[in-house]
């Protein structure tokens, strides 16, 4: 890459300079390039994708998503550039700002990110090219179909004239836009499949400052909250004379996230509603005053809310009370063995399991969950009169612009969202109350402010992965054959199930059944959210299965899905049998001639791809060791392998850590763990040995990357483990069982 980066202030100082230059914008919708002319101020429009070309040759790709480590600063410009026949060395990659007009979908959420743009980043590169031939045909006096492109230079072979693209851009910007352009052959790909270095590293590992929290701005002030210490209560008072006369405080009030009529979207969630806010000089000020603060509590009443998840509106009651880990717990264990919602019946179920001749059963639970984001949540907000300026790290900063909007009752033309890179998410940083809360503290002080979470903020009041608890039953005949399944599974506060995917339409009598219990503590997205705790009872059940059976666990599965691929049962199957199957014959081939020890099988299909995986352990002096992980993906067409492999490898460190010591567990509301020390993380020594991930090559389109590979891997160390010890483990986390 260019040793240089331009913002977009520096970029159009450039064009002013240079003068000319080409411009193209693209709907995200509509995929149609959208022409600008460049005005005697050199302001321009801007949509979700675009190629800007100077006359001195800068090619400048934007990357519309957010960028939280999962590569897509990299990843969509190349697709860009590959379309464009950009020389990729000179390729300048600029993070775009939120921009709610033209933009959609700047999200991180789902894994969607390449799938849902790849035609359009095609053609904003497609369309480009196709222009810059054109103005050289124009020019040449050639016929355009004569013209060729490669590495950014426009050629004629016959006459020998060739052009940067640069020394085009200007003519070219003075054509039609075209429509319906050609995309590429995808063997005339020549950066789309290739290694290509994350765009971000250098400046990542020599500290530059590309995250929220280094935000600094001239007259900023640092702002704390202080929240309620326990789910299911609420503020009372504060004694504000207690820290307002302390050095370096500024202001110390309450403060509303969202008013009592809102109609909270899906992502408007917050832990607690109302909290006291304390702005200082600086951030050991602000602290000093957290901690002297005389705040009282009392419970609240159950109450309700509405919302508008995406046209679906409901009304939501959060109940009162203080709730404790055991007695939920408790209370889940009786509801697995009670009938309960039927999301899914195939055949007659109860028939089979009189039939039977061996029943398997199986109960599995999962505990709360932190994210834990390495980056404390943080936002820097400038409310004014003519304009609010807001900085920082979210997942859906579209959506929490809407949501600010309605809150400070201003219209969207008023706030400028600058994206900064994620020092962690995974839904963490989707419900993004505290840039709310953030601008809230800006417009009462009347002055810039970055307000920051401590860490214990951010575990005693997270937005949290629900607990989880799960009954599975297998009938088997004499034969050995799987001839009924049932699961019914439920959790605090949502249920996890996927009733429609494997082994669903592989079973004749198939059972699926819900619950959930009512809670006032805080969840939502959890990277790959209910597929984690799906895939991790769902497959270290078939586990058990398959040794019931007396089968290999690989060639168990991969009779499953023949007979749900050439017989399936029932119409609302979510998987391809055939590319399910894929993945295992992949992970079967790669594991043949690799000395394992004690394999652990897991597959699971989600976010449109699928994952099969073998975890390698043993236990050593009471400890695990993971010796080796081997991973079959099918994600259709790799955009970067190394991007692709390193969000493989992040996602199994991930799971790996999760299923073997997350755990948060409550007592009376309040949080048992609340700062590293009591919260279990893995570590580096803890990390696999080796990590081998392949990919099954195949013609679709590309799929998700960044959630896939997490949910299977709990399976594959509970099967580990299994094989290791000679022990089943049922419960999350598994160094509970092993202690």
């Amino acid at each position: 890459m260019k040793e240089k980066a331009l913002d977009r202030r520096s970029f159009l100082k450039v064009g002013s300079l240079v003068g000319g230059g080409l411009l193209l914008n693209f709907s995200w919708l509509s995929a149609k390039a959208v022409k600008n002319e460049v005005t005697g101020q050199n302001e321009f429009l801007e949509f979700n994708a675009f190629v800007k070309i100077t006359p001195d040759n800068v090619i400048q790709i934007m990357s519309p998503n957010p960028e939280g480590g999962q590569n897509v600063k990299t990843s969509m410009p190349m697709i860009v550039a590959d379309e464009l026949d950009a020389d990729w060395s000179q390729v300048v990659v600029q993070q775009a700002d939120l921009d709610t007009k033209h933009y959609t979908r700047q999200f991180i959420g789902g894994s969607q990110a390449i799938r849902q743009g790849w035609t359009v980043l095609r053609t904003a590169g497609a369309t480009a090219r196709q222009m810059l031939k054109e103005a050289a045909a124009q020019k040449w006096q050639v016929p355009v179909s004569e013209v060729t492109t490669e590495k950014g230079m426009l050629m004629h072979s016959k006459s020998g004239k060739k052009a940067t693209y640069g020394e085009m851009a200007t003519a070219a910007s003075a054509l039609p836009v075209l429509q319906d352009v050609k995309l590429k052959d995808r063997s005339d790909f020549h950066i789309i499949g290739t290694p290509v270095k994350n765009v971000e590293g250098k400046n990542i590992v020599t500290g530059k400052p590309l995250f929220g929290i280094d935000t600094i701005k001239e007259g900023m002030k640092i702002a704390m909250i202080v929240h309620p210490p326990a789910f299911g209560l609420k503020l009372k008072s504060y004694d504000v004379a207690s820290v307002k006369k302390l050095k370096g405080i500024i202001d110390v009030f309450d403060i509303k996230v969202f008013n009592e009529d809102y109609e909270r979207t899906f992502f408007d969630t917050t832990t607690f509603n109302e909290v006291v806010a304390i702005v200082g000089e600086d951030t050991w000020s602000v602290m000093k005053a957290k901690k002297a603060l005389k705040v009282s509590w009392e419970p609240f009443e159950s109450h309700s809310y509405n919302r508008n998840m995406f046209g679906r509106k409901s009304s939501v009651t959060v109940p009162a009370g203080l709730e404790s880990t055991s007695e939920s717990m408790a209370q889940m264990t009786g509801l697995v063995s009670k009938p309960a919602n039927v999301k899914r019946q195939d055949g007659d179920v109860e028939k089979a399991f009189e039939n039977a001749s061996k029943i398997v059963e199986a109960k599995y639970s999962a505990p709360f969950l932190a994210h834990n984001c390495m980056e404390p949540m943080n936002f820097f907000a400038d409310v004014r009169e003519d304009k609010i300026e807001m900085i920082g790290p979210l997942q859906k900063p579209e959506l929490t612009e809407q949501a600010l909007s309605a809150r400070l009752g201003v219209p969207l033309e008023k706030i400028d969202f600058k994206m900064t890179r994620l020092g962690g998410g995974y839904g963490r940083r989707s419900y993004a109350h505290w840039a709310i809360e953030a601008a809230l503290i800006s417009q009462k002080v009347k002055a810039p402010v970055k307000l920051v979470y401590s860490r214990e903020d951010d575990m005693t009041a997270g937005v949290y992965r629900s607990t989880y608890y799960a009954k599975y039953q297998a009938a088997l005949d004499s034969n050995n054959n799987l001839i009924g399944f049932k699961v019914n599974m439920g959790g605090n506060p949502e249920s996890p199930i996927h009733e429609n995917r494997f082994p669903a339409g592989a079973v004749s009598n198939y059972l699926a059944e819900d619950w959930e219990i009512p809670s006032n503590i805080t969840t939502g997205s959890f990277r790959a959210p209910r597929s984690n705790f799906n895939a991790a009872a769902e497959q270290s059940f078939l586990d058990e299965v398959a040794e019931a059976a007396g089968k290999d666990p690989i060639d168990f599965r991969l009779d499953l899905l023949e007979k749900a691929k050439s017989n399936p049962v029932g119409q609302r199957n979510d998987y391809d049998a055939d590319r399910f199957a894929g993945v295992l014959k992949l992970l079967k081939e790669k594991t043949k001639s690799s000395q394992l020890k004690y394999p652990g099988v897991s597959a699971y299909f989600c976010h449109n791809t699928y994952a099969a995986m073998v975890v390698d352990m043993e236990i050593q002096d009471g400890s695990p060791v993971v010796n080796k992980v081997i991973c079959a993906m099918d994600c259709g067409l790799i955009i970067n392998p190394d991007g692709a492999k390193n969000l493989a490898e992040g996602g199994i460190v991930d799971a790996l850590g999760n299923a073997l010591f997350g755990k948060l567990t409550f007592n009376n509301g309040a949080t048992d763990q609340q700062n590293f020390d009591q919260y279990r993380m893995i570590r580096m020594n803890e990390a696999p040995k080796a990590i081998e991930v392949y990919f099954v090559e195949n013609d679709f389109e590309p799929t998700g990357m960044g959630e896939p590979t997490f949910p299977p891997v709990f399976a594959a160390v509970a099967n580990s483990l299994y094989r290791a010890t000679g022990k089943r483990f049922y419960h999350q986390p598994f160094m509970s069982q092993l202690s």
